[in-house]
């Protein structure tokens, strides 16, 4: 090379040297450009100057198109440029000037020396390198579309949460607070969180609840809370006497996170105040400022209205949860007889459905156990659920002698002339215990998926017997009763078809993977059994409710 013929080598020149290839690829640096980027030589061979250090203010890589410097590279020009952005290994960002000059690495092999120089002509402290204002009106709509599109499309607080904080961080500041207001007009500190080495990550320790809101602080995040106009803070705004509880968490917040300035903003709901959104800055330099405000202003303005629909959601799902709560009934108990029920709502429905599994004692030695499908899952599906099993316990209550086979044809003729049902599938069953001391299950299926029977060896089997029409069609069939004996330490399952149908495979497939997975926990005790059928089982793409109704009958003694 040039230098050598001169007797000069990089590790002589004291400014960062990095000889970058004409396609950009970077072929050395020297020492100081290795302690300046944070990055040893072996970091920096063979990768893209421009990709792995080039960035712009927010620690975004630059567009390739519109950098001048690696347009200068590939030109083999020689031109410089002032207090640029590029990305040292850690992650954080160093400001320099740069100068691009022609080199040689050989016969044909044209490249250049990027020489990197601390910024000595930078901008004066206008605030604009140092706010949000750098941001272009372009970027900044792009960055508030961005803010509606990721918000407004979960109905999850806690993603919502998380989502906003990545939208500002590290694009706008190093640290995101999110503090919210309860229904009950406490504070919970929702979420801190940073990026590190690109991850958000959450400072578990500095989150939790908070001191009640003071009625008369003029402190930022108090005003904030109470709906005031967003504000500005720093570690002096803490320094003095705290006026109140929510004073003394901030300056903890302040000492914690490093932060030297801090942009704080409410969000509004619709009606109320939800919270509070602060913006700290504890790496890059520059102060917020009262430009950056109407940003962020706008941003918490885009995050309240997302907030308000996601509680919202959250009150209707929880009416919809004490709803089924009531509609579901406590499982009796049997004597000698393990047994559990689990319920599962549509991942993308309310929270109730037409799924929905009943036991209850019909005399002292006999119980009744049923399981059902009632089409749709919403409320209307829910509803019409009720109507089933209530008028199901009804006619089997008056008739304890009676097969099931007649109850469900009695409750069929009801069905279509008093419920609101459009159709319905179920299972009801009786179980009595011999004079062996052997259960006994006498059952009818009405268009429903076959009962599963595992042995406590790992065999399991379908009861395909007893299969009937469904409820509903006004088509009028014999519908048949079988009885089965229920062998000691016996698991029998009565499921929905919510655990193994799915809408890119067969019934046959679910029906294959629920029997070999059962055959496979088996010795497992009732409530595991069930939690991890449920986990294994169901069909990712399922978008249906389930029920699941379970016993177990006990060893002979």
């Amino acid at each position: 090379m040039w230098w050598s013929a001169l007797g000069v080598t990089l590790e002589d020149v004291r400014t960062a040297v990095v000889v970058v290839e004409k396609g950009g690829l970077i072929v050395s640096a020297n020492g100081v450009a290795q302690s300046v980027l944070g990055r040893s030589l072996e970091e920096l061979v063979e990768q893209d100057f421009h990709d792995l250090l080039h960035r712009d203010l927010h620690g975004h890589p630059t567009p390739r198109a519109r950098c001048q410097l690696r347009s200068v590279i590939l030109a083999g020009g020689t031109e410089h440029g002032d207090a640029e952005w590029f990305a040292r290994g850690d992650g954080t960002l160093v400001q320099m000037s740069w100068l691009v000059a022609p080199c040689s690495l050989g016969p044909e092999r044209a490249a250049a020396l990027v020489l990197l120089y601390e910024s000595k002509g930078a901008p004066p402290d206008d605030g604009v390198h140092e706010g949000l204002t750098p941001l272009t009106e372009l970027d900044r709509l792009a960055l508030l579309a961005e803010t509606t599109t990721q918000l407004t499309s979960t109905l999850d607080i806690e993603e919502a949460l998380r989502r906003l904080a990545a939208l500002t961080v590290p694009r706008l500041a190093d640290w995101a607070v999110i503090d919210l207001l309860t229904e009950r007009d406490e504070v919970r500190r929702a979420l801190v969180a940073e990026q590190r080495d690109g991850i958000l990550v959450e400072r578990e320790d500095l989150q939790g609840p908070m001191p009640p809101v003071p009625e008369e602080s003029p402190m930022p995040l108090s005003r904030a809370l109470r709906g005031a106009a967003s504000s500005l803070a720093g570690p002096a705004t803490y320094q003095g006497v705290p006026d109140s509880g929510i004073a003394v968490e901030q300056g903890r917040l302040f000492n914690e996170t490093g932060m030297h300035s801090a942009a704080i903003a409410p969000i509004r709901g619709l009606r109320d105040v939800l919270g509070a959104l602060t913006l700290g800055r504890s790496k890059r330099p520059g102060a917020f400022t009262a430009a950056d405000l109407p940003l962020l202003e706008d941003i918490t303005r885009r995050a309240g209205l997302a907030l308000d629909n996601a509680r919202l959601y959250q009150r209707q799902r929880k009416v919809a949860e004490t709803m089924q709560r009531h509609l579901l009934p406590q499982l009796p108990t049997v004597p000698g007889v393990d047994m559990t029920a689990r319920y599962v709502p549509a991942p993308h429905a309310s929270s109730v459905g037409g799924d929905w599994y009943d036991v209850f004692a019909l005399t002292d030695t006999a119980h009744a156990l049923a399981i059902g499908d009632v089409v749709g899952h919403d409320l209307d599906a829910a509803a019409g659920m009720a109507q089933v099993r209530n008028m199901l316990r009804a006619f089997t209550w008056s008739q304890p002698e009676a097969k099931p086979s007649a109850v469900v044809t009695q409750l069929d003729n009801a069905v279509k002339h008093i419920a609101e049902v459009p159709m319905a599938t179920m299972i009801l069953a009786t179980l009595t215990r011999g004079d062996d001391e052997l259960w006994q299950l006498c059952w009818t299926n009405a268009g429903h998926p076959p009962p599963l029977l595992v042995s406590h060896d790992g065999r399991a089997r379908y009861l395909t017997d007893a299969h009937g029409i469904l409820l509903g069609t006004g088509v009028i069939r014999p519908r048949p009763d079988v009885l089965t004996t229920l062998p000691p330490r016996t698991t029998l399952l009565l499921y929905t078809d919510g655990l193994v149908e799915s809408p890119h495979s067969s019934i046959d497939h679910g029906l294959d993977r629920l029997r070999r997975h059962a055959a496979s926990l088996a010795h497992r005790p009732l409530d595991s059994f069930c939690d991890l059928l449920l986990e294994q089982v169901r069909p990712n793409d399922n978008d249906d409710d389930v029920a699941m109704l379970a016993l177990r009958t006990p060893p002979l003694k």
